[in-house]
C-alpha cells in the first residue's frame, strides 16, 4: 500500500485544543482522514484504548501516533 492509499484515522474529542490543531493542520496539508470522536461512539472509544489513554491518535495503516507536535493532548477519562 502506498501512503496516498493508506487509510488515515484521527481520533479526537471535544475540547481538545491538540486534536484541533491536529485536524486544522492535516486538512490545510489536504490530508485525507477519518475523524473519530471518540465520545460520540464506544467501538471508537475502545480502539483509541488499544493506542493511549489520551488523544489525538493518528493511524496511518501500521504506524500510531500519540499527540501532535510535542503536544500530548488530553486524556479520555
Amino acid at each position: 500500500m502506498t501512503q496516498t492509499s493508506t487509510k488515515i484515522i484521527l481520533y479526537t474529542t471535544p475540547n481538545c485544543s491538540a486534536c484541533d490543531t491536529a485536524r486544522a493542520d492535516l486538512t490545510a496539508d489536504g490530508v485525507a482522514f477519518e475523524e473519530r470522536s471518540v465520545m460520540a461512539r464506544q467501538e471508537w472509544f475502545d480502539e483509541v484504548l488499544k493506542y493511549s489513554i489520551s488523544v489525538p491518535v493518528l493511524v496511518r495503516g501500521d504506524r500510531v501516533e500519540v499527540g501532535w507536535k510535542g503536544d500530548m493532548g488530553c486524556p479520555i477519562y
